[in-house]
């Protein structure tokens, strides 16, 4: 597997970065103020991630995917290993990613991963999100923020 940064020409793989966020608007947001890598295998796109600085200290990581079928098998894990090291070679200090408060295996993966809540957004979906949301058979109200110390 590798992963690189998506070149401007190539479409990007919407299909993966809307498993992460339904919102096609908000999608195309991150993608216009962030960076995007892909993670290929046989020359086909399996994973996706995008970052947005929030400062010279701190990034944000807005959206992380895996194909569905392939969940499971650590690809996910490589993906934030290969952001946790692009930023610590970059300078920065933190980087901070949000989930809903109904994502209990997202929340599990980003601990895993060494990241620790520092936060929640109350009302984050509520008041960004036209629909409502549902995982687990509950209802996404609220974001959790979680943060990845790397000094």
């Amino acid at each position: 597997m590798i992963i690189r940064r998506l070149h401007r020409e190539e479409s990007p793989p919407f299909s993966l970065l809307l498993l992460a966020d339904p919102s096609k608007e908000k999608v195309n947001e991150h993608l216009e103020k962030g960076i995007c890598f892909v993670a290929e295998e046989n020359k086909e796109i399996i994973g996706v991630y995008i970052l947005e600085e929030k400062n010279k200290t701190s990034i944000e990581l807005v959206n992380i995917a895996v194909k569905e079928h392939l969940h499971g098998k650590g690809i996910g894990k490589k993906l934030i290993q290969h952001v946790l090291q692009s930023i610590k070679e970059q300078g920065y200090e933190t980087i901070e990613v949000g989930t809903g408060n109904s994502s209990i295996d997202q929340l599990a993966f980003y601990q895993k991963c060494g990241f620790r809540m520092t936060g929640i957004e109350r009302n984050f979906f509520l008041k960004h999100y036209k629909e409502p949301l549902f995982e687990n058979g509950i209802r996404c109200q609220d974001m959790v923020r979680l943060t990845f110390f790397l000094r």
